[in-house]
């Protein structure tokens, strides 16, 4: 197997792209395969940081998407496409690891031209993906989070027994850029150090606990735990949290602006705690080994719960959990009160110190 070329389709989101990794790692580390990745833009640059990977490839799903819907480059983007099938081809790849489990993946796993494509059952895919795989991976009836599930697609290549453990690779120059922003901090810094991350991404507002109860919570914590509160933030999120420290009434720290993944990973591996919801820098902060606290409204706390230590927050509102991304209610967000999330923190402050 340390001879195999091995293709991997997780092309989006970031959230889940990062819930690939154990897997992979997993699979480098047993069988030390040559391994490719096809992936959309907001991973590439972080992928391209993992070791584990050997090549990165783009795929450009929205240029494709523009391109096939205009008249003036229909033609082109065709033709592009067909050379990057074709590009694919020539890699004479060996196995495909389908992970995503959609159309789209299950296409580029058969126009790859590997003999072995490896891929869910009917029940655990979509889009008729199961049809363009020759080996189909069962999943338990129960429901497992996204980890074990990509865990288990490995033994469609024989892998059975996997160490659950993983290794955030994160590249010197983003230790040395974070390090820049903490040393220029008052000293010392008042430990515990929690970091908080209010949002998530603009498809996902329905996720995002209320910015209120982040102010008050983090308030609390400074003033009960004598805590440092540092807020994290992504692209378009940078004036909520402003807004939310403008109305809290103890000071709190602003993290700089993160270009890649792995800083933030940094930042959140010089932290005591997390705090956020259901988004991808809560798995980020859970894969360098920090204990987290997330806040679950609508998604499933099963499927969905990070990999590392971490203690969910979450109340049963009867229509959770659900997958309605234009309501307004928030009703399940709304339950969770900033008692029900500080009582969380203090029993892991209480326990780690």
């Amino acid at each position: 197997m340390n001879e195999k070329r091995i293709l991997v389709l997780r092309l989006s989101a970031v959230g889940d792209v990062i819930r690939t990794l154990p897997a992979v790692q997993a699979l480098k580390q047993q069988l030390s395969p040559s391994i490719t990745w096809i992936v959309e833009e907001p991973s590439k640059t972080f992928l391209e940081s993992q070791p584990e990977i050997d090549e990165v490839i783009l795929f450009p799903r929205k240029r494709w998407a523009k391109g096939i819907r205009s008249i003036r480059k229909v033609k082109r983007t065709i033709l592009e496409m067909i050379r990057f099938i074709l590009t694919l081809r020539k890699k004479r790849f060996d196995v495909v690891l389908d992970f995503h489990g959609i159309l789209k993946s299950g296409l580029l796993s058969f126009f790859s031209g590997a003999p072995q494509r490896v891929g869910f059952g009917r029940r655990w895919s979509k889009e008729g993906n199961f049809l363009f795989s020759n080996i189909r991976v069962n999943l338990p009836e129960e429901r497992i989070n996204r980890y074990q599930r990509n865990l288990i697609l490995l033994k469609g290549i024989g892998l059975n027994k996997i160490d659950h453990s993983y290794q955030f690779h994160i590249p010197q120059e983003d230790r040395v850029y974070v390090d820049s922003f903490f040393s220029q901090l008052p000293k010392p810094i008042r430990k515990p150090l929690i970091a908080i991350h209010p949002g998530s991404s603009p498809k996902t507002l329905y996720k995002r606990w209320m910015p209120d109860r982040y102010g008050e919570l983090a308030d609390r914590l400074i003033r009960e735990f004598k805590a440092t509160i540092l807020f994290t933030w992504g692209p378009e999120e940078l004036e909520e949290i402003r807004e939310i420290q403008n109305k809290m009434k103890e000071l709190s720290l602003l993290a700089p602006r993160t270009e890649s993944l792995t800083q933030l990973a940094e930042i959140y591996r010089r932290c005591d705690l997390y705090v956020g919801g259901d988004t991808g820098p809560t798995h980020i902060a859970s894969l360098v080994k920090v204990p987290v606290v997330v806040i679950f409204g609508p998604t499933d706390p099963i499927i969905n719960e990070p990999f590392g230590f971490h203690k969910k927050v979450r109340k049963d509102v009867g229509c959770n959990p659900c997958r309605n991304r234009s309501c307004k209610k928030l009703i399940c967000l709304k339950a969770i009160e900033v008692e029900d999330v500080f009582d969380v923190i203090k029993e892991i402050l209480w326990t780690t110190n």
